[in-house]
């Protein structure tokens, strides 16, 4: 990472673009701990949490998903969206299967509850994701191509869930390649390249600049 500056508040959803290499997934793995920056700092709600560990930013109240879903295959989706449920926050058995209930509902997975994750399609794959995440209670989401490998409409039930995290006042980080999704599903993009921040702005504004043609469109623009 060379030189990156960003920001998001609570309920708001600034898309990340870029071409393959530009560190986009270097950026959300040092948000959450993963890997430590090698200059600058990592602030959330006003604390500097660069030397925090992984564990205690979950807590605080970052979640992610990844690029390739990462579920217990042999687990139920209850007991998967418990898991997150009991590790960001500390809590009971109880209330881990309520709440796991309730996100199950929400995020359309209700009448899969005792499938195993292994049983499951991509589209519910990518749901359990972001149910999981959501399940440790956070106020910031990291998003890492939710959408990818998606049809076109199942890119549009991606859209619906993050509004649907965005009306709970979270603000959410998403990094994706179907641009579909950062026009339609964003409030600022961020383009990258080389490890650096090129431009933010309103999604339509980014993605038909000069700086997005040259470093990741080239002349195939929406």
């Amino acid at each position: 990472m060379k030189s990156l500056n960003l920001e998001v508040d609570k309920g708001e959803v600034l898309g990340v673009i870029g071409p393959n290499g530009a560190g986009k997934t270097v950026m959300l793995n040092i948000l959450t701990g993963i890997l430590p920056p090698a200059k600058g700092a990592v602030i959330f709600n006003g604390e500097d949490i660069t030397d925090l560990s992984i564990t205690k930013r979950c807590r605080k109240g970052i979640g992610r998903t990844f690029q390739v879903p990462r579920p217990f295959e042999n687990m139920t989706v209850l007991e998967n969206m418990m898991v997150g449920k009991a590790f960001g926050d500390n809590t009971s058995q109880n209330e881990a299967i309520d709440k796991a209930t309730e996100l199950a509902e929400q995020i359309g997975l209700y009448d899969k509850l005792l499938r195993f994750a292994g049983e499951l399609g991509l589209l519910d794959r990518k749901r359990l994701e972001i149910g999981r995440s959501l399940a440790s209670n956070p106020e910031l989401l990291l998003f890492d191509e939710v959408a990818g490998g998606l049809t076109e409409a199942e890119a549009d039930t991606i859209i619906d869930l993050v509004n649907m995290v965005k009306g709970q006042g979270i603000g959410v980080i998403w990094i994706e390649h179907v641009l579909k999704t950062m026009h339609e599903g964003t409030d600022r993009v961020l383009l990258m390249a080389e490890g650096r921040d090129v431009i933010c702005g309103h999604p339509n504004e980014v993605i038909r600049s000069q700086e997005c043609r040259d470093v990741y469109l080239g002349t195939c623009l929406i």
